[in-house]
C-alpha cells in the first residue's frame, strides 16, 4: 500500500467468517465484497477511519476497499485486511496458503470429527486442529496461570498482613482474655472473639476494594492496549457484571478470616493463669 513500509497481509474468506472468533472494536464484520475490515494499528499508521477507504497494491490490478469495522488482532504487527474474496476478483489473487474452517454442530464430538478428519488429511500431508481463532491454547492458558498465581500471591500478603495485626493485638489484650477465660470463656468463644474483631475491617476492605479495583481495572487495561497500539473492545474492559462484584466484596471478609485464625488459636490455647500473669 502506497506510503507504509513493508507488505501487508490480505486475508480473504470465501464464506461468512464472523463465527470464526474475530473480536470487533467498532464498526461491523464485512458481509459483501468490496468491503473490508482493519485492525487499530493498520488504520493509526494510515491515519484511515471506518467509512474511508484504502487502495491495495502489489497484485495483477490495485484494489480499493471500503472500511467497515475495526477488528482485535495483533498478529502481523496489525498490518493485515480482512475482506471476502470476491473482492479480489479482479487482482488475480495467487493466495500463499489456504486454510479450511468448520463449525460443528452443537453437541458434536469435536475430538473424534477432528481425529476422523485427520485420517483422511494425512494423505495430503496436512492435519486439522480444534479450537476457533481465538483458541491461541498455550499462551491463553500461560496467561491465566500467571494471573491465578498472582491473585493467590496477593491473597497471601493481604492474610499476613491481618495476621500480623491481629496478633499485635491479641497479645496486648492478653491479660483481658485471661480474666475472660478465668469468669468461663470457652475456647471456642476466644477464637469467635478474635475473628469477630477483624469482620467489620474485613467487610470495610471489601466494600472499598471492589469498585476501586474496578475502577483501576477500567484504567490500566485501555493503557496497555495503548502501549502495544492497540483499541480494546468494551467486551474485553467490562470484565466483571454485577453478580461476580457481591462474592468479590465478600473476599476482604474471607482474607480477614483467614489471617486471623491463627491468632485465634494461640489466644484459646494460651493457659488462664500465664494470661494473667502477663503485663
Amino acid at each position: 500500500m502506497s506510503g507504509l513500509t513493508g507488505t501487508i497481509d490480505v486475508i480473504a474468506f470465501t464464506g461468512d467468517a464472523s463465527w470464526g472468533g474475530y473480536t470487533m472494536v467498532s464498526g461491523r464484520w464485512i458481509d459483501r465484497p468490496g468491503e473490508a475490515v482493519f485492525p487499530t494499528p493498520f488504520l493509526a499508521a494510515t491515519g484511515t477511519r471506518i467509512g474511508g477507504t484504502v487502495t491495495l497494491n502489489g497484485l495483477v490490478e490495485p484494489v480499493t476497499v471500503r472500511i467497515v469495522g475495526e477488528v482485535l488482532d495483533p498478529r502481523n504487527d496489525g498490518m493485515q485486511v480482512f475482506t471476502d474474496a470476491f473482492t479480489l476478483t479482479a487482482a488475480h489473487p495467487d493466495p500463499t496458503e489456504t486454510s479450511h474452517h468448520i463449525a460443528v454442530t452443537s453437541g458434536a464430538d469435536v475430538t473424534g470429527y477432528v481425529d476422523a478428519l485427520n485420517k483422511d488429511l494425512a494423505p495430503l500431508g496436512t492435519t486439522a486442529r480444534a479450537g476457533g481463532l481465538d483458541a491461541g491454547g498455550d499462551m491463553a492458558v500461560t496467561l491465566n496461570a500467571l494471573s491465578v498465581i498472582l491473585t493467590l500471591m496477593l491473597v497471601a500478603v493481604a492474610a499476613l498482613g491481618v495476621l500480623s495485626g491481629v496478633l499485635l493485638d491479641t497479645r496486648e489484650r492478653v491479660r483481658e482474655l485471661g480474666v475472660h477465660k478465668a469468669l468461663g470463656m470457652t475456647p471456642r468463644q476466644t477464637i469467635a472473639m478474635v475473628i469477630t474483631s477483624v469482620v467489620v475491617t474485613g467487610l470495610v476492605a471489601g466494600t472499598l476494594g471492589v469498585p476501586l479495583g474496578v475502577a483501576l481495572h477500567g484504567w490500566v487495561i485501555p493503557a496497555m492496549g495503548d502501549s502495544v497500539g492497540l483499541r480494546l473492545p468494551g467486551s474485553v474492559i467490562a470484565a466483571y457484571h454485577a453478580a461476580e462484584l457481591l462474592p468479590l466484596a465478600l473476599g476482604g471478609l474471607l482474607i480477614a478470616t483467614l489471617g486471623s485464625l491463627l491468632p485465634a488459636g494461640w489466644a484459646a490455647r494460651a493457659r488462664t493463669a500465664t494470661a494473667l500473669r502477663t503485663e
